[in-house]
């Protein structure tokens, strides 16, 4: 049996990423959007386990031929140089496995799309809108630390502040692979704003976080979309109130899982320009669309992980607020921070990191890696 057996593993990646460099110039491909986009989204999340493989395969060299020096040469200095060698390479190999045996992980195929994140205020009335504002607040700062691109699509607002429901667009690199840890309710204790006695009140938002999908994950008819026009409410001067920029989309669609058909009524007043409004409304239907009929493709997945890092359930409660304490609390993982006021700040990344290392870790012992 091999001395490394991750080597064993790793035989025929670098051929394949050779073999997906011809292919993604070879002009029938490029002509072949569908598998153009797919081959080079391979090519992309290939890179870093190829650069890995090879840091690897030079490693177990230097440690074998360390090892060769130390048991043949008879020169002082080159068995000195041999050990510091081996000691050095020995002690950065078991690091560069646990990379590696995460590398080979298949990554799920959504991770590296845009995404959709709506909040809507929960049990707690008023409290809850206002919550549901600040979770928008700190997920408009966190994404903007990131450098992604993100804006509003559509809000209906609080009577006391904040949002009964916000939908927010988000695009940059890996938004989907890293926003979806945030589905589910998250709970709030704290005293509001309207209350006179001082008393500390729970209320709660829910968050879901779906993958934006691509004119080609979903086939719709557009000439079965009907649409009206509006005129956008608030502030934007008379612009808003005088020109029918926003829009509505009507669509009758059959849910292949249950095999019902539905109207879904999609409302878009973003920008003051209507053909973005209706690209934008466009890119929404999609995005719903493929939401659903992937539900079962979800559902299978969160069957098969005994984590409930990032199941898709969107009924479960993921985290708690305590503002009297200063406390933010993963009940997924049972990981407690004190940094509440930071973390409302759109500082959320390390616990992003930690349910990252907790899922990747179950899917280690599921792969048997």
């Amino acid at each position: 049996m091999s001395e490394y057996p991750l080597l064993e593993r790793l035989d025929g990646i670098e051929a394949r990423f050779a073999e997906l460099a011809t292919l993604i110039t070879d002009p029938d491909v490029i002509a072949d959007m569908k598998r153009y986009v797919r081959l080079s989204k391979e090519y992309k999340d290939m890179e870093r386990l190829v650069s890995l493989t090879r840091r690897y395969r030079r490693l177990t060299s230097n440690i074998d031929e360390a090892k060769d020096v130390l048991a043949n040469e008879t020169d002082a200095e080159m068995k000195q140089l041999a050990k510091e060698e081996l000691e050095s390479s020995t002690e950065e190999l078991p690091k560069l496995e646990e990379q590696i045996k995460i590398e080979l992980i298949p990554a799920d195929p959504e991770d590296s799309k845009n995404a959709i994140l709506e909040i809507r205020g929960g049990t707690g009335g008023d409290e809850a809108a206002i919550f549901a504002g600040d979770l928008c607040k700190m997920y408009m700062k966190y994404c903007e630390s990131k450098g992604w691109n993100v804006a509003i699509t559509s809000a209906s607002e609080g009577a006391a502040g904040g949002y009964k429901e916000v939908v927010l667009s988000v695009t940059g690199e890996g938004v989907y692979g890293t926003l979806k840890y945030e589905s589910g309710v998250h709970r709030v204790q704290r005293v509001p704003a309207t209350e006179t006695q001082g008393r500390v009140h729970t209320s709660a938002a829910t968050v879901a976080v779906l993958p934006e999908a691509e004119a080609f994950d979903v086939e719709i008819n557009e000439g079965e979309i009907k649409w009206d026009t509006f005129r956008s409410g608030g502030a934007g001067g008379q612009n808003v109130n005088k020109v029918e920029s926003g829009v509505r989309l009507r669509y009758m669609w059959k849910n292949p899982n249950t095999g019902i058909t539905e109207e879904i009524l999609i409302e878009c007043t973003e920008t003051r320009d209507q053909p973005k409004n209706k690209e934008r409304a466009l890119s929404r239907l999609r995005t719903f669309i493929y939401d659903k009929e992937h539900q079962k493709y979800v559902d299978d997945i969160a069957s098969r992980r005994k984590t409930m890092v990032s199941t898709g359930d969107r009924s479960a409660k993921i985290r708690t607020y305590n503002y009297p304490q200063g406390r933010i609390t993963d009940h997924r993982i049972n990981y407690t921070i004190y940094n509440l006021q930071a973390f409302v700040g759109g500082d959320i990344q390390d616990v992003i990191d930690h349910l990252i290392i907790a899922e990747n870790a179950e899917k280690l012992k599921v792969a048997e890696l």
